[in-house]
């Protein structure tokens, strides 16, 4: 109890900032009166009011926050927001006597999110313009992260902060400060998330969209979520100037924040050429669009190079960065396509961004690591270190970025059986947990672009749910609070 009262005295401050952000669905409901105004109002009362509770009656066990409270913290943020955030959409379908499960809701909240972008519902396009932008919201806050906000506009973390801003950030080197207190750091990193999404959202407005559908859209594409405001996606828009937006942002959008702040701050593009990161980012992104566009062309998926690179283009950008945009049913293109795509998606984004998987920065040092080893077996008393951006990199990380693959990989696999024990088939159950894992939203099979996660029994949503969080968290922030050394004094 004294390491969950402290925690759960944080909590109930966020899920009571948290209900502000339900302000946006308010202000959308008012102007389009959609009949969603009086849902989202009582969720705000009712998600503040929870708040405001757990934190004036735990008040006097306020403390500074320890690196294990920290995980604790994480979790819990990162479990009760989606049900808060879940209680407007199982709301309105309930009023609509179109009943949706808690389940779904739970999982609809938590994809958004979690940036994941995965959906149970269907008719998006009749939705109310409230509900469609409090997905996209969800998606928006969740691509830097709810407790990085915190973080950046709560002072009473104190140094506290740094534990949650670790526990929260991606990556396997989360100790970098770019500024000297990490309060700052937060906030330069919003900084540079705000003006990222207004320069997005104003892309899309010139590219012809209407200002709703480019603020749904910029939330989900700085967010590196995929929720759209239309069943057919960007095919409902059929716009080259738009989809090449979407790109332009996905790709900014999958780049380490932490460079993008670096380089604004010293007004150069020496952040970026400097990062090995960022240059295998690129590297790997363009190769694949060549080998894709290349390979529907050659196969006549399309009838014109130019139509086979657009297509190429968006879908391989859109899944290798984890966002989940759709222009086309890629599940019937011919399979090599959408399994590659779907590989991409593990590994292709920064530490630092929006996005989910492994991160490149990993598979850097775990090929690098790999080469080391052939060197060893050649050269005995060699000594060659594994260096990233001309830096050598402590045998500590190398280990922990080992550990992480083996318990991504473990996760995949024990998940995957989990879903196969429930009657799912193959295709679909190991793609629809590599997707929730990645945060990358459609996988194939039943869970296709073309379909929806509503084909899912309760069973199977909920490990989707759990593969979710454990991706998002990046497996050790959730696992760890299941040893049991983490609960001995």
């Amino acid at each position: 109890m004294r390491t969950l009262l402290p925690v759960l005295n944080v909590l109930g401050l966020i899920m009571a900032l948290f209900s502000l952000t339900m302000l946006v669905p308010i202000g959308m409901a008012w102007y389009f009166q959609d009949g969603a105004l009086r849902i989202f109002s009582l969720s705000l009362v009712g998600s503040a009011t929870a708040g405001f509770l757990l934190y004036s009656s735990t008040r006097m066990f306020r403390r500074e926050l320890r690196p294990r409270d920290g995980f604790l913290l994480v979790t819990l943020v990162w479990s009760v927001l989606p049900l808060l955030a879940a209680c407007p959409l199982y709301w309105y379908f309930w009023e609509q006597g179109q009943p949706l499960s808690f389940t779904d809701a739970y999982f609809e909240a938590m994809s958004g999110l979690t940036t994941t972008g995965s959906t149970v519902l269907n008719e998006l396009d009749k939705l109310p313009h409230a509900i469609n932008a409090w997905r996209s919201s969800l998606t928006w806050m969740g691509g830097m992260g709810v407790l990085v906000l915190a973080v950046a506009i709560l002072p009473m973390l104190g140094t506290g902060g740094s534990q949650i801003f670790r526990a929260e950030t991606p990556g396997p080197m989360k100790d970098e400060k770019l500024t000297p207190r990490i309060t700052g750091t937060a906030k330069g990193l919003y900084a540079i998330y705000l003006l990222v999404s207004l320069s997005c959202m104003l892309g899309y407005r010139m590219a012809g969209m209407s200002w709703f559908d480019a603020y749904c859209h910029m939330g989900s594409t700085v967010g590196l979520g995929g929720f759209s405001t239309r069943d057919a996606g960007f095919a409902a828009f059929d716009s080259p100037a738009i989809e090449a937006v979407a790109v332009i942002f996905m790709l900014i959008a999958g780049i380490n924040f932490a460079t993008h702040f670096s380089a604004f701050r010293s007004r150069s593009l020496e952040p970026y050429r400097g990062s090995s990161e960022v240059r295998s980012y690129v590297l790997v992104l363009l190769l694949s669009v060549v080998l894709m566009t290349a390979f529907l062309w050659l196969h006549q998926v399309y009838p014109t190079f130019g139509s086979a690179l657009r297509h190429a283009l968006f879908n391989t950008v859109s899944v290798a960065t984890t966002t989940g945009f759709v222009n086309t049913d890629y599940s019937l293109w011919p399979v090599f396509a959408p399994v590659f795509m779907l590989g991409l998606s593990c590994f292709v984004t920064s530490a630092g961004s929006t996005g989910g998987g492994i991160k490149m920065v990993r598979m850097i040092i775990l090929v690098k690591q790999a080469r080391r080893e052939f060197v060893r077996l050649l050269h005995p008393r060699s000594v060659s270190p594994v260096r990233l951006n001309g830096k050598a990199v402590d045998n500590n990380v190398i280990f922990s970025v080992m550990a992480f693959v083996l318990l991504y990989m473990g996760s995949l696999v024990v998940l995957s059986m989990a879903m196969l024990f429930t009657g799912l088939d193959a295709v679909s159950a190991f793609t629809a947990v590599m997707a929730s894992l990645n945060s990358t939203g459609p996988g194939l099979g039943v869970v296709g672009p073309a379909s929806t996660y509503a084909v899912l029994t309760d069973a199977q949503t909920w490990i989707c749910t759990i593969a979710m969080l454990l991706g998002r968290l990046e497996l050790f922030s959730v696992l760890v609070l299941f040893t049991p050394g983490f609960w001995k004094k």
